[in-house]
This record gives C-alpha cells, sequence and structure tokens, in this order.
C-alpha cells in the first residue's frame, strides 16, 4: 500500500489484507539495510487475527522514495506522519534493531498516540565499533558479510521461515545487498549504522514513554547482547521475553518471536 509522506511516496506491506484503519494497528519498523520483508510471518499473523497492518519501508529504503532520513528522530516524526496519512490515531509500534529506536522516539514524541511498545533486538546506546563504521565507509559488501556473520548465532542454521529450504545466511546477506544496490547515491550501511551510533535521545526518550513495553531478546545476540537491554527493560518496566537466537531472530526463531508478540498484544 503506498502513502504520501512529506510529499514523498511510502510503502508499507499490509499482511495480505486490505488495510483497515478502524481496526486495531500495529505498525512494524524494520532495522537497518532492511524492509518490510522481514515482518511477513508477524505482519500476515496480525493481518488475519484483527489487526490493521502496516509494515512500513523507511525512506530510502525497498520501495519507499528517498533519500534516507538524518537521525531516528526525523525517521520517528516520518513514522508518525505515515500513521497520520493511513488514517490511524494510535497503533502498536513493533520495531527491529535499528527500528527500536525510531519506536522508542515516536512513543516518547507522542505517547498519546502509541498504544504498546514491542522491541526485538534491542539497547541503548546502540553504539556501533569504529571497525565496523570504517569498514561500512570503506568496503560495505565486506562490511554487509560481517554484520550477517554477527547477527546470525550459528553458520549452520536450521532452514526456517519462511518455509523449508530457506538459506537464512544467504537471504539476509541478498537482502542487505540488494538494498546497498538500490541506494546508488548514498552508501546506505554507513548511513544507517551511523544513525544507531549517533541516537542520543534514549534514555529523555525513556521517561516520556507511558504505554506497556515488551523487549524480545535473543538469547546468543553478539550485536545488541541480552545485558545491554537492562537499562531499557529498567525503565521501560517492560516484560522481557528471550528466544534461542541471535540479532536475525525473526529468521532464526520465527515461531518464539511470533509468541512474543501475540503475548505483547495480549493474545
Amino acid at each position: 500500500m503506498k502513502f504520501q509522506v512529506d510529499g514523498r511516496q511510502a510503502y508499507a506491506y499490509t499482511g495480505g489484507k486490505p488495510f483497515d484503519a478502524g481496526l486495531p494497528c500495529v505498525v512494524f519498523i524494520h532495522g537497518a539495510m532492511h524492509d518490510h520483508s522481514g515482518w511477513t510471518l508477524l505482519a500476515r499473523w496480525c493481518a488475519h487475527h484483527g489487526y490493521g497492518v502496516l509494515a512500513v519501508n523507511q525512506p530510502g529504503h525497498g520501495r519507499s522514495e528517498g533519500p534516507p532520513l538524518p537521525s531516528v528522530q526525523a525517521l520517528a516524526d516520518w513514522t508518525l506522519a505515515l500513521m497520520s496519512a493511513a488514517g490511524v490515531p494510535q497503533a502498536t509500534l513493533v520495531g527491529h534493531s535499528m527500528g527500536t529506536l525510531i519506536a522508542l522516539e515516536a512513543a516518547a514524541r507522542a505517547p498519546e498516540r502509541v498504544s504498546r511498545l514491542v522491541l526485538l533486538g534491542t539497547a541503548y546506546p546502540m553504539k556501533v565499533s569504529d571497525a565496523l563504521l570504517n569498514t561500512a565507509r570503506e568496503t560495505p559488501l565486506k562490511a554487509i558479510d560481517m554484520v550477517n556473520a554477527l547477527s546470525i548465532s550459528t553458520p549452520a542454521s536450521k532452514p526456517s521461515y519462511p518455509g523449508p529450504g530457506m538459506w537464512v545466511h544467504g537471504s539476509n546477506r541478498a537482502l542487505m545487498r540488494n538494498q546497498q544496490a538500490l541506494s546508488a547515491d548514498i552508501n546506505l550501511f554507513e548511513h544507517d549504522f551511523k544513525l544507531c551510533d549517533a541516537y542520543a535521545g534514549g534514555a529523555e526518550a525513556m521517561a516520556k514513554v507511558q504505554c506497556p513495553a515488551t523487549l524480545i531478546v535473543g538469547a546468543r545476540d553478539q550485536m545488541t547482547p541480552p545485558k545491554a537491554t537492562k537499562e531499557l527493560a529498567t525503565a521501560l518496566k517492560a516484560r522481557v521475553v528471550t528466544v534461542p537466537a541471535g540479532h536475525h531472530m525473526l529468521a532464526e526463531a520465527p515461531d518464539a518471536v511470533l509468541a512474543g508478540l501475540r503475548g505483547a498484544l495480549g493474545a
């Protein structure tokens, strides 16, 4: 589904059902170098169980018109503007990785518009090593391989979602490489990871959040390890769900992540 947000075309996947703004809405916010496609299982479950679904592509990612926005704060404002364009007064925000920072900031900026927060693979601060940022700037395809190796907890992931024969490592690598190729005018890898590294508004944002929060963390996550979620969990008084996966938990432990989301929604 396409919307006009700030004069540019924005795309959101609706989970295989026509979007109905009158239903309780769930907005899915992807992480760095990703798009709506990582949310397919969760989005489809929600769309077929009484929710309106918007799995967004951020500006300059996937099917949404660029350029990429310059900060987490700008992306939070854009997310709220997309909700307005879709006629959605209030929604559950579900974010993964960089998307968790966007969801957190949006919930702080407009607490009356966010009914729940569900944060997957999160941490604050979400600092990125100089080695990775330098590699991202100089040889982004090598940096993609580095992140892919760190994000998946085993080199021999069981073929998983969306069906038998799925190659978890290869599909994630291909998605990130495709995003990099589509952004011909900017090094999207460096851009996205610098946004994570630069975000410094988390403590203030946590203090303004008014809705219930759930954190879904990967027991073997090397990108945002469980110990890095403690400040968020305490400040948000969050329920914490641990799944047997690394950072790329949406592909590694899809059923466990879906169960965590269903619990957060009260389903």
